[in-house]
């Protein structure tokens, strides 16, 4: 999941650079012997001090009431068509301290290993999604865990029946997987009262270096360090991805093998400001979701429009509104790869945001598209409104049964009973965060370079959506493309039929692991 583009503006115009040194995270689970030269987990704006200074010092009888149970294992049998999976399933989380020994989160994990493999050979692979805010709950239960929930885009309601199935396409046959939530969603939370450490946890680098240090921490704890490791995260896990892995490789002496990154966001700065790049990013989705409507579509049915996005779209869009012959000749030919009535484009000078596009597609029928998937229609509570007062007709019917889901799971299957609330999706957190500001918004291009470049071995998947309006496909194409030749060749780009959540089509999700499997397994 990932925040919508206006809230990231705003968050953006008023937040400073969050400052924050890996030194805070001395540990996770075994707390370390207070030291005098090391401080707290800052995350601070500049000019302010440690957050160590700054934090109340949390009682053990406060620590010991937000402590989440202890680890539940079990062991758990999946038969699925042709073969029978025996595995060991763990519940629990990982806690973690500051530089002074001070309890800050506990962040809970889910796993999932092979029965009786052998550790040294065995993969793992660690997933999270996004948001900020969102837990794990979209991965494990939509794509790649033991069990699934059917995600039917229109079939699914808030009342649908959130029981899950035996999930066929489980990665579980050829990697272990480790699923983590992010303090504030799932069931991890903090142990401090101490705002200093919301504010180091909720922010870019902060949030990295948990991340991280969990990673490292679950290796040790389960003696899973020389296991061949790969990172994946979905969305916003596009920013996180490539910051984790050279976390690992920089910081915690952990090498990883692979990087999957599902519908990704990997640069916040075409989807900010004025940024002509963002009209280019979506134009091949908005003609994608037109063009399904007529029958069933592929990335390869869109190589027209791609070109075209490329080439004499963004060159009009460069000359700008003063230009009329440009301006008019753009705004024709974006209705007519839309369908959207041509005296709307030539309103919008073909300049549609994503808002725009959701609302006017069809606009006719009162209906509105999904931001996450625009393939998927609903009613617009108040079609007759001069501003946009819809939600999200492909996102918002799955957090109820997702979540109901996902405790169930967690309580029932793996015998884990936290107290508390299970967030699947903490738009909390989303308002929180501390994104940074300025000409430098958030990006982890860099940082894909940089693993790339520091490991010759590891290689990089990219699978997308082609209806996906939160992250579109051709946005991140443009930011790949820039890639030298030594990183190019080992990044492979896929892109299916669906939206954000493009594994919830039956199609895409036994694609999506297919990849994943060969990954694993080169």
């Amino acid at each position: 999941m990932i925040m919508n583009v206006p809230a990231l503006r705003r968050v953006i115009l008023v937040l400073a650079v969050s400052t924050f040194a890996l030194a805070g995270f001395a540990r996770a689970d075994d707390p370390p012997q207070p030291r005098s030269d090391t401080t707290g987990p800052t995350g601070q704006k500049a000019g302010r001090g440690s957050g160590a200074q700054n934090t109340p010092q949390t009682s053990p009888s406060n620590t010991e009431a937000h402590r989440l149970p202890a680890d539940s294992t079990t062991k758990q049998t999946l038969d699925l068509p042709g073969r029978i999976i025996n595995f060991v399933a763990t519940a629990g989380s990982i806690r973690v301290f500051d530089g002074k020994g001070e309890p800050l989160a506990d962040i809970a994990y889910t796993s999932y290993a092979l029965d009786g493999a052998d550790r040294a050979t065995r993969p793992v692979t660690f997933l999270f999604n996004g948001g900020p805010g969102a837990s794990s709950a979209w991965l494990q239960f939509g794509a790649a865990g033991p069990w699934r929930l059917p995600l039917d885009g229109e079939a699914l309601s808030p009342s649908a029946s959130p029981e899950v199935k035996p999930n066929v396409e489980t990665w579980l046959d050829f990697t272990d997987l480790v699923f983590i939530d992010p303090v504030s969603t799932g069931y991890s939370r903090f142990v401090t009262s101490g705002e200093d450490a919301r504010k180091s946890f909720y922010s870019v680098d902060g949030d990295v270096n948990s991340i991280a240090l969990v990673i490292r921490r679950w290796l040790e704890k389960h003696d899973r360090l020389v296991s061949p490791k790969y990172v994946a995260g979905e969305s916003y896990g596009g920013i996180r991805g490539p910051k984790v892995v050279r976390q690992l490789q920089l910081q915690h002496g952990v090498g990883v093998r692979g990087l999957i990154l599902v519908s990704p966001l990997l640069d916040f700065r075409e989807f900010t400001g004025t940024s002509l790049l963002q009209y280019v990013a979506t134009l091949p989705s908005y003609a994608a979701v037109a063009r399904e409507a007529k029958g069933p579509v592929k990335r390869a049915d869109l190589a027209d429009v791609e070109a075209y996005a490329r080439g004499e779209f963004l060159a009009d869009l460069v000359k700008g509104e003063a230009d009329k012959e440009a301006t008019n000749r753009l705004a024709d030919k974006v209705a007519e790869l839309t369908g959207i009535d041509q005296a709307v484009s030539r309103r919008l000078a073909g300049r549609f945001d994503i808002s725009e596009f959701r609302r006017e597609l069809d606009r006719k029928n009162g209906k509105v598209t999904g931001r996450y998937d625009a393939s998927v229609r609903g009613f617009d509570p108040y079609p007759d409104s001069s501003s946009s007062r819809f939600g999200d007709p492909s996102g918002d019917a799955l957090q109820a049964p997702l979540t109901s889901a996902a405790v169930d799971v967690l309580t029932r299957k793996l015998n884990w009973r936290p107290d508390g609330s299970y967030e699947v999706l903490n738009g909390a957190v989303e308002g929180r965060w501390d994104f940074g500001r300025g000409i430098n918004p958030p990006q982890s291009v860099s940082e894909l370079r940089q693993i790339l470049a520091t490991d010759a071995k590891l290689n990089v998947l990219v699978a997308h959506g082609l209806f996906d309006l939160a992250t579109p496909y051709f946005g991140t194409k443009r930011a790949l493309d820039q890639l030298p030749a030594f990183a190019t060749q080992r990044v492979k780009f896929v892109v299916y039929p669906g939206g954000h959540m493009f594994y919830s089509r039956d199609g895409s999700r036994q694609a999506l692991r297919s990849e994943v499997e060969a990954l694993v397994r080169e």
